[in-house]
Parts: structure tokens; sequence; C-alpha cells
């Protein structure tokens, strides 16, 4: 009797046991995958700070937080899926068929998911190659603005009215980045036909200079201001181009600056900023057929021809 009880309580253990054990094994693993992740992400996030404090580069130290960023999300992912397989496999769930079903139906997905497959592909070389960087100013194809966030899957870009622009990586072809070690800031500046260029050129080239000794926007100003010259005849304007060489991201503020303090310089010294207009000619009479237009409806005095003619 004693020894039947003894075997009914065995192998009620053991049906009770199996389960539990199998549930307490499936919560250290989820423990452990919890734990794995945030060491490594801390030990990244570490490794990066201890990186970014020996680097005097601005540039590189946004390099070392984006990388960081990416290899915190890659950890996560990884460990998250092996820790998937070691659940399934506790729970008897056989894991090479799921991985031999895996491969043929990632072939079927592969062809539906080409677009996501090129994101992670594209997003994964823009960030080896350093290309795009938090806090850069960038133009990815109809998408300008402000980086705030790059990922293997899209760039977040906040352009000047605040709208948030989410670009997938795998449309990005070319990148047009506008921080990188130093920016130029460009200026045409258009006067009438009538000036003289010599002298506007040189106050241009003085205002340039007070610009450059104000203490506000010295360090912003990296060489001299070069100038270009005439670019080019508009319709109303000969247009004279320059340039700072400035700092990154400071090409906008040079600029304004320069173009308010320019244009008080122009009024002192009687240089005319023109606009756009037309000049009318009504044409002169001839001996035998009168003028275009009458020149008196246009207020015009009307044209008196020689003696003799």
């Amino acid at each position: 009797m004693e020894q039947n009880l003894f075997t009914l309580l065995s192998n009620w253990l053991n049906d009770v046991g199996a389960p539990a054990m199998t549930a307490l094994r499936i919560v250290v693993i989820l423990l452990m995958a919890w734990l794995v992740i945030g060491l490594l992400q801390r030990a990244i996030r570490s490794f990066r700070v201890r990186i970014a404090s020996r680097m005097d580069d601005r540039e590189s130290v946004k390099r070392a937080e984006t990388l960081g960023r990416a290899f915190r999300y890659l950890v996560a992912v990884i460990v998250s899926l092996v820790a998937g397989m070691l659940v399934l496999s506790e729970l008897g769930v056989s894991v090479a068929p799921i991985l031999g079903a895996a491969g043929v139906a990632g072939i079927a997905v592969g062809f539906g998911a080409q677009s996501l497959v090129k994101d992670y592909f594209t997003g994964f070389f823009i960030l080896i190659e350093n290309q795009i960087r938090q806090g850069d100013v960038v133009t990815l194809g109809d998408h300008s603005g402000l980086v705030e966030d790059v990922t293997l899957r899209f760039v977040q870009l906040r352009d000047y009215d605040g709208n948030v622009h989410f670009v997938p990586n795998g449309m990005i072809t070319t990148v047009i980045n506008m921080s990188r070690g130093h920016a130029q800031s460009v200026v045409d500046v258009g006067v009438a036909y009538r000036e003289d260029l010599d002298t506007v050129m040189r106050v241009m080239c003085d205002v340039a200079q007070q610009l450059r000794e104000d203490e506000v926007y010295a360090g912003r100003i990296l060489d001299a201001f070069e100038l270009a010259g005439v670019e080019r005849w508009d319709d109303s304007a000969v247009v004279i181009r320059g340039r700072f060489r400035v700092m990154p991201l400071e090409q906008w503020s040079v600029r304004r600056e320069y173009l308010r303090r320019l244009k008080y310089a122009f009024d002192q010294a009687g240089i005319e900023i023109p606009f756009p207009h037309v000049t009318l000619y009504a044409g002169q009479a001839d001996r035998n057929k009168p003028a275009a237009f009458p020149v008196e409806a246009a207020g015009l005095a009307p044209v008196t021809p020689m003696a003799g003619s």
C-alpha cells in the first residue's frame, strides 16, 4: 500500500514538475537574454563614451554616437532571436525544421520585401561609410533638413518649418551633406548697371572685413572674403559674387548678417540695389508714319523733326 502511494506521488511530481521546470527554464532564458542585452548595450555605450572623450573633432564624436545606437540595436535583435530559438526548443518545437522552412520562406518573402532588405543594407553602409550623422544638415533627394535620427531602416529629418521627414534608406541615391569640415557662404549681390563696379567691390570687401573682425562672427568665419567678381548680367542688374569660408552650419547666419550690413553700406555710398523695371521706348516719328503709339498718351514729349527734314 505504501509502495503504491509512493509510486503515485512520484508520478504526480513528475507530471507536475516537468512543465514547472520547463516554465522555469523559459523564465531563466528570458531573464538572461534581458540581462545580456542590457550588459552589452551598456558596454557599447561606455565604449562609445570612452572613445568620444579622446576625440577633439566634433564630427567624429557624432559618428561614434550614431554607430553606437546602431550596434545597440543589432545586439538587441541578435540576442532576442537566439533567446526565441531557445524558448522554442524548451517547448519541444524542433528548431531545425523551422530554420529550413525559414530559409525557403525567406526566399519568397525576400521577393516581396526587397525594399525592406534594401533599406537595411543601405542603412548599414551609410553608417559604416559615415555619410550621415545625427545633427547634420543634409539633402536626400527631394527632402532636406536637420538629421534627428539615423537607423538601419530610415533617416529622420526635420525641415526649417518643423516638418518631420522619414526617408527610407533604400530610397537614398545621393547624399548632399552641408555639415562636413567647413562650408562656403556664397553671396550674390546685384547692383545697377550705372554703378562703378570697382567702387562696389571695394565696399563689399570693406564690409566683409568688418564682419570678420566682429567678435560674434570672428569664430564662425575661417578665412578672408573671396571676391570672385562679376558673375553675370541680369535684366536689371550686374551680379557680383563672393563667398566666405565658414564653420559648418554657419553659412546661413553669416550670409544674412553680411547682406544686412551691406545694405546699410550701399545706402551710405549711394549705390543702387536695382529692382526689375522696364524702359518704354515709344519709337520715333518718321516722315510718312507716326510713332509706334501716341507719345502724348505715354506722357512723353513729342519728337520735333529737324529743320529741312
